[in-house]
C-alpha cells in the first residue's frame, strides 16, 4: 500500500489551537497522518476519529495505538456526528477538523474503482456497504440524470456529449470497469481538451460525488460541527475542489458575517458581532515545496473558524 501523504498537515493542526486536555474531532480519519499529529499534542486530552472505510480504521488504530490510548474510532459517516458523539456524552467539543481528499490508498487499490487510470469494476464506494455503486450510476441512470451530474458535480463542458456517449455504449452492453468508462469519455471529448489534463477525471470526481452522496452530506456535517464547538473552539476544513470550497466558504460566510450596520467601524460592539470568526480572511493553500512532493495536493485550500461567544 503506497503511503497517505496528509495534506497541509502543519497549516492544518496549527490552525486547531490545540491544548493538553482538548477534545478533538478528526471527522476524516484516513489513514491517521492528521489524526496522529493531533494526538501527540493531546495527552490530556480525548479525540474522536470517524471514517467509513474497514481497512484505513485498520490501518489508523495500530498507528494511534504507537502514540496515545486516549482516542475512540467511529465507524460511521460524519453526517453522524452529533449523533454519534452524543452516544459517548459529548456535546461540546474544542476542535474538529475535515480533510475531504479522498486517500490516497483508496485511489492506489486499484479494485476500488476511484482511479482512471488503474482497469477495475465501477465502484467508487467509501463505504463498502453503500447500495449504489459507480456501476449503477452510469448503467442505470438516465442520460438527464447524467448530464445534471456532470455538470453540477464535474463542471465538464462536454457533460452533454458524455453522457450520450454513455447512453449508447450501455445499450450495446454494460459498461463494466473503470477503463471501459474511460474509453467511452476519450470519444467524447475532442482531442485538444485532452492534452491539457486527463478528460475522465472530472467525470470520474462527479460519479464518486454522487455514489457518497458527498455535497449533502458536507453540508450537514458542517452545521453539526459549528454546533458542538467550545468558545474559542476551531473548526478547520480542508477541500479539494472548487464545489465543496464553495459549500464551506459560504457556510463560514454566513457564520462570521457581521452585520451591515457597522461593518467597517474601528470598533464593533459585541452585540453586533456573530458567534464566530474568520481565522483567516483567506483559504491557506500548500507551498510549492508540498505541491512538489506531492502533486496530489495542488488544489488543496484550508479554511477555518473559531466560535468567539
Amino acid at each position: 500500500m503506497e503511503k497517505h501523504v496528509s495534506v497541509l498537515l502543519n497549516e492544518s493542526i496549527s490552525s486547531l489551537n490545540l491544548k493538553e486536555n482538548s477534545i478533538v474531532v478528526d471527522c476524516t480519519l484516513g489513514y491517521g497522518g492528521h489524526s496522529s499529529n493531533i494526538l501527540e499534542r493531546i495527552k490530556k486530552g480525548y479525540l474522536f476519529a470517524f471514517d467509513q472505510d474497514s481497512e484505513a480504521i485498520r490501518h489508523s488504530t495500530n498507528r494511534l495505538k504507537k502514540v496515545g490510548t486516549n482516542f475512540t474510532i467511529i465507524k460511521s459517516n460524519f453526517v453522524n456526528l452529533k449523533e454519534e458523539l452524543k452516544k459517548r456524552n459529548i456535546t461540546k467539543v474544542d476542535a474538529i477538523l475535515f480533510d475531504l481528499g479522498v486517500s490516497s490508498p483508496q485511489l492506489d487499490e486499484k479494485e476500488r474503482g476511484f482511479s482512471y487510470h488503474e482497469d477495475a469494476p465501477l465502484d467508487m464506494r467509501m463505504d463498502k456497504e453503500n447500495p449504489l455503486t459507480a456501476y449503477d450510476v452510469v448503467n442505470s441512470y438516465s442520460k438527464e440524470e447524467l448530464v445534471r451530474i456532470f455538470t453540477d458535480y464535474g463542471e465538464d463542458k462536454f457533460a452533454r456529449n458524455i453522457a450520450n456517449k454513455i447512453v449508447l455504449a450501455r445499450e450495446e452492453k454494460k459498461i463494466k470497469t473503470t477503463l471501459e468508462l474511460v474509453e467511452i469519455i476519450k470519444s467524447a471529448v475532442p482531442m485538444k481538451f485532452r492534452l491539457n489534463k486527463h478528460p475522465a477525471r472530472q467525470i470520474f470526481q462527479a460519479i464518486r460525488i454522487e455514489v457518497n452522496n458527498e455535497l449533502n452530506v458536507l453540508e450537514s456535517a458542517l452545521k453539526q460541527a459549528s454546533e458542538l464547538l467550545n468558545i474559542n473552539g476551531r473548526l478547520a476544513v480542508i477541500t479539494f475542489h472548487s464545489l465543496e470550497d464553495r459549500i464551506v466558504k459560504k457556510y463560514f460566510k454566513k457564520l462570521t458575517e457581521i452585520d451591515s450596520k457597522v461593518k467597517g467601524l474601528p470598533n464593533v460592539p459585541d452585540s453586533y458581532l456573530n458567534n464566530f470568526k474568520l481565522v483567516y480572511n483567506k483559504a491557506l493553500t500548500p507551498s510549492p515545496e508540498e505541491i512538489n512532493d506531492n502533486p496530489r495536493s495542488r488544489s488543496a485550500k484550508l479554511r477555518v473558524i473559531e466560535r468567539i461567544k
